[in-house]
């Protein structure tokens, strides 16, 4: 069921998710809820407090990897996940994001992140990345720890991006 993106700055965006115990009919729901929104609104990538659920989950489309820009999009799913950086050196990416309409911005983060956590059948899922790929990996993780990517920017663009979403509420 296709489930509407909250958008920055709804207060449940800021909130940290608890962990999933039981991979249940529940947990299944909410990430065939999280595909079907995905697939409508576009993007690389969702967490479940992007549609209002505190629960640790994200969807990252792992065919990103293959940095190839007519590699077929292959959504895999992350329940509890934890990234380790493996370098550390920051690298630049330009970000968007779906909860945070009419802003890209470049982010720097660690080089090289690995992702791991379980899938819906309760197996171990591990993925390595960097680059843009690594920058999705952390991004979609910190919607968990209730970040948005706009924590990451220096105090002036974030007061502006804030100014500009005030003007436009009037």
């Amino acid at each position: 069921m296709l489930r509407p993106v909250l958008q920055y700055p709804d207060p449940l965006l800021s909130k940290p998710c608890e962990p999933v115990g039981a991979i249940d009919d529940g947990i299944r729901a909410l990430v065939a809820d999280m595909l079907d929104t995905l697939s409508t609104v576009g993007g690389v990538g969702i967490a479940a407090p992007q549609i209002g659920v505190l629960k640790r989950v994200v969807i990252i489309d792992v065919s990103l990897e293959k940095e190839q820009e007519d590699a077929p999009q292959d959504f895999r799913v992350f329940i509890n996940p934890v990234v380790t950086v493996l370098d550390p050196r920051p690298h630049e990416e330009n970000e968007g994001c779906l909860s945070v309409p009419d802003l890209r911005a470049k982010v720097k983060r660690p080089r090289l992140v690995a992702l791991d956590g379980i899938d819906l059948d309760g197996n171990p899922v591990h993925i390595e990345g960097g680059g843009y790929y690594g920058a999705c990996m952390q991004h979609e993780t910190d919607h968990l720890d209730g970040k948005l990517f706009l924590d990451h920017l220096s105090f002036l663009k974030r007061s502006l991006y804030d100014k500009k979403m005030r003007k436009g509420r009037k």
